[in-house]
């Protein structure tokens, strides 16, 4: 059965924090709360909860996982290299609405679907999310609805959609709008601007220091 835990107060925050954890290192699924939306996340590096994950939510590995992180610092460590375009966009937004597709490290052991070699990576502006990502270390997220539903705006609309297939549900009160982030791929020749969402294809722009192109 799963469990739910309101973030707004202290000991169950705490309590919730701790469970999420040990859920996410026991290879389990966690609802948490980001900046944007409501996510669904587990270990990334644990192929099986990925799979799990996407089983949740309804759909395949042709629509792979993106990946939340904890700080800046942890953008090295997952990818091939971060090129002075992408330093510009994590200085400018990060933590914050942004996902930045690059590359990843050919090391890594990881499967978050049929990525062709690259990652969607987000650090986001959330105090639950951060200690969370800070204790159990980059998290595979999407959000927290079965596909093509919805996305809900707290953690007891996730849990009508996604039921006992979630471990722990971190409630931290409504999203708000559900604007997802923007989106920009860094693994061409040029900067593409793939989804404009929270953050705007100017602010992008002026981040950059020139015009950003929009499209696949």
């Amino acid at each position: 059965m799963s469990m739910v835990f309101d973030c707004a107060v202290a000991d169950q925050r705490a309590d919730g924090l701790a469970a999420a954890a040990g859920a996410t290192r026991a290879g389990q699924l966690v609802v948490l709360p980001t900046d944007t939306v409501y996510g669904i996340g587990c270990d990334a590096f644990n192929a099986e909860s990925v799979v799990a994950l996407l089983a949740a939510k309804g759909r395949g590995p042709d629509m792979p996982v993106g990946v939340l992180v904890g700080s800046w610092a942890t953008l090295d460590g997952l990818v091939m290299t971060v090129p002075p375009q992408a330093r510009a966009l994590v200085e400018a937004f990060w933590p914050g609405d942004l996902s930045i597709v690059l590359p990843h490290a050919p090391s890594l052991a990881w499967d978050l679907g049929r990525t062709g070699g690259t990652v969607m990576l987000r650090m986001p502006l959330h105090p639950v999310a951060l200690e969370l990502l800070r204790e159990v270390g980059p998290m595979a997220v999407s959000s927290a609805n079965r596909t093509g539903n919805p996305t809900p705006v707290d953690a007891a609309g996730a849990r009508e959609q996604l039921g006992d297939s979630v471990t722990v549900y971190l409630e931290a009160g409504p999203c708000g709008d559900p604007v997802p982030s923007s989106i920009v791929d860094l693994t061409g020749d040029e900067p593409v601007l793939l989804r404009e969402g929270a953050v705007s294809s100017a602010a992008i722009a002026e981040a950059l220091g020139g015009p950003i192109r929009v499209g696949r």
